[in-house]
């Protein structure tokens, strides 16, 4: 496929490019006027048309099921609005917040959880990142601030610096999360200026990569997380575990191997979100706890993500992996449980004595 020099945000360029049929404008010219859209050159140029399961495309293009809400999905997915005591600020945790400077991103996944707001709403006001910046030096427990959007790397060096630099001067503030697709979605973008604005004398960063398929990982995007890495910034990841993208154990084995080998450790991955128009991503928990076993033991420990649930209503994150535990009564005074390995045979631990002991 050419190369596109601009990102694509209106449908038409989507059909000009190749992405979509001209047969498939009016759909996606619907979605495009509810929800944010826009790919990438480097995306883009990972699309292939003729593939009508792409996993990349099925990400970024959008598709007539987004404008069919499942009862059950709502606006706000994960109870954002219930702990935000200042405009920029989620305070859901009582050693962590979410500091959403800005609310653009470089590419709009379609299966979002903040799709309602993502390329809607406006990047914080001086004033209103200054009150963000006072809520959280008014808050002592705050140990950590994740920036999050939006994509938060889409900002200039200069204005991220500046950021960086008043977290840097909050004491009680130790650790800064960051969390960013740029790395894969636009590796261009992650230059040394951008590496830099990211250093807070005295604070830990780190930087948790979204990326769901092992074909995201381009040889420009393994160096733009290189440049994090050889900076002295540890890198985490998070994947969206989806129907159709990376929702069978080999494809989902295959990206974590990926992430491993470019010196991310995976971190999350979660079921996919209430959002309104994502059901035909979602997967159900069953499922995902298999894909989970399917990883233990035939991958090395460091491709182990934790598949967790954002419980809707704002009550916050859950490891829902599956269980290889459980109790199994008391045996001569010792309580004892079966424990199962990764090859699914099943053990009592303690074992019991011997026989004829």
């Amino acid at each position: 496929m050419s190369s596109h020099r601009t990102s694509l945000s209106r449908p038409e360029q989507l059909v000009a490019a190749g992405l979509v049929g001209p047969e498939r404008l009016q759909e996606v010219m619907e979605v495009a006027s509810r929800y944010a859209l826009a790919l990438t050159p480097d995306v883009a140029e990972l699309i292939n048309p003729a593939d009508l399961h792409d996993p990349i495309a099925r990400q970024f293009i959008p598709t007539k099921a987004e404008l069919a809400p499942d009862s059950q999905e709502t606006p706000d997915p994960i109870g954002d609005e219930l702990y935000r005591p200042v405009a920029g600020i989620v305070h859901r945790y009582p050693d962590r917040v979410l500091l959403t400077p800005v609310h653009v991103c470089a590419v709009y996944c379609r299966f979002c959880f903040r799709r309602e707001v993502v390329g809607r709403q406006n990047a914080l006001s001086k004033k209103q990142l200054g009150a963000a910046l006072a809520y959280i030096s008014g808050h002592e427990e705050v140990w950590e601030v994740i920036l999050s959007g939006g994509d938060p790397l889409v900002l200039s060096a200069r204005r991220l610096a500046e950021i960086m630099h008043a977290l840097g001067a909050i004491n009680h503030v130790r650790v800064i999360r960051v969390h960013t697709r740029l790395p894969v979605v636009a590796p261009g973008r992650v230059n040394q200026a951008l590496v830099r604005a990211l250093n807070s004398a005295g604070k830990a960063t780190y930087v948790v990569l979204h990326a769901n398929h092992a074909r995201e990982f381009t040889p420009n995007a393994r160096a733009a997380c290189a440049r994090f890495v050889e900076a002295g910034i540890p890198m985490l990841s998070q994947t969206v575990l989806l129907t159709g993208v990376n929702d069978d154990a080999h494809t989902l084995g295959k990206l974590m191997r990926v992430l491993v080998e470019s010196r991310i450790k995976p971190y999350y991955l979660h079921h996919a979100d209430l959002a309104p128009g994502t059901a035909h991503w979602r997967t159900g928990i069953g499922h995902g706890q298999q894909l989970m076993r399917e990883l233990r033991g035939h991958l090395s420990g460091l491709c182990q993500p934790t598949y967790v649930l954002d419980i809707p209503g704002g009550h916050g994150k859950s490891p829902i992996g599956p269980s290889y535990i459980a109790p199994r009564g008391e045996f001569d005074g010792t309580l004892r449980y079966e424990v199962e390995d990764y090859k699914g045979e099943r053990h009592v631990y303690p074992p019991p004595p011997p026989e004829g002991t």
